[in-house]
């Protein structure tokens, strides 16, 4: 079958997952390419002139797909759904974060280490990986940049314990709040899908910090516990988070074998 446009994605990647489901959602069909199993995969993407995922692309014409509002534009779709605001959006980030320090201490320390489906990372990575994408906003916020690298740290060596991991996540969240409390809020933040509206970069960040708690959360239940303080409305509710808790293609079940 021949399709018009490629998704290029990899497995645990939140913009991934919520770009084909909107794709999906609108009937448009794709050929899905996963960067970590297909060879050629980063070739192609060299060649466009992209680096990182997720990206959509139709012949030598090709957009990012981290912001929906890009991909709609890229596809042809309108858009009409409202976003939060900034101070609803800052509530969301501290109660995700928080949320995330209460999952991983619960997840049993034989399973802590177990890499997810489809990547090499495990449940204390992923915890970490939740505090990094607010560092990120903060970066760019004080000048820096979004940047790919961001995404792609792994902890440390002295972070090698849930606790330590924990402590630089308040660490996090107590210096969210302070930026928060100073008023800073630029128009415009620099990224490495382009120059972004401040405010969608807050939404992603909030959404993409929930989508992986969601994932924290599921390997507790999947370990026969009770979440502490499960995910909710106060958390969740207004985020544009993809339906699926890890991937369509790569189920997260497989993390227990």
């Amino acid at each position: 079958m021949a399709y018009g446009y490629k998704v290029y994605w990899q497995t645990g990647c939140t913009s991934c997952l919520r770009a084909k489901e909107f794709l999906k959602e609108h009937g448009i069909a794709f050929e899905s390419i996963n960067v970590r199993e297909d060879a050629g995969a980063m070739a192609d993407l060299a060649r466009l002139g992209a680096m990182s995922i997720p990206v959509i692309a139709r012949g030598d014409a090709f957009a990012f797909a981290q912001e929906i509002r890009d991909l709609a534009e890229f596809v042809g779709v309108a858009l009409t759904r409202a976003q939060l605001p900034p101070a609803e959006l800052n509530k969301k980030i501290d109660l995700i974060l928080a949320a995330a320090q209460r999952f991983v201490r619960q997840i049993p320390a034989d399973i802590l280490a177990v890499n997810l489906p489809g990547r090499e990372r495990n449940c204390l990575d992923l915890a970490y990986h939740i505090f990094v994408i607010p560092t990120a906003f903060l970066d760019a916020a004080r000048g820096g940049s979004v940047t790919f690298e961001h995404f792609e740290r792994l902890p440390p060596p002295e972070l090698d314990t849930v606790g330590r991991v924990n402590e630089y996540g308040q660490g996090v969240r107590e210096d969210f709040a302070a930026w928060w409390d100073d008023g800073q809020m630029p128009a415009t933040l620099d990224t490495y899908y382009g120059v972004q509206p401040a405010e969608g970069v807050m939404e992603r960040t909030a959404w993409h910090a929930a989508q992986h708690c969601r994932q924290l959360m599921t390997v507790v239940a999947e370990a026969g516990l009770i979440p502490d303080g499960p995910l909710g409305e106060a958390e969740l509710g207004g985020l544009p988070l993809p339906d699926e808790v890890y991937d369509d293609e790569v189920p997260m079940k497989a993390a227990s074998g």
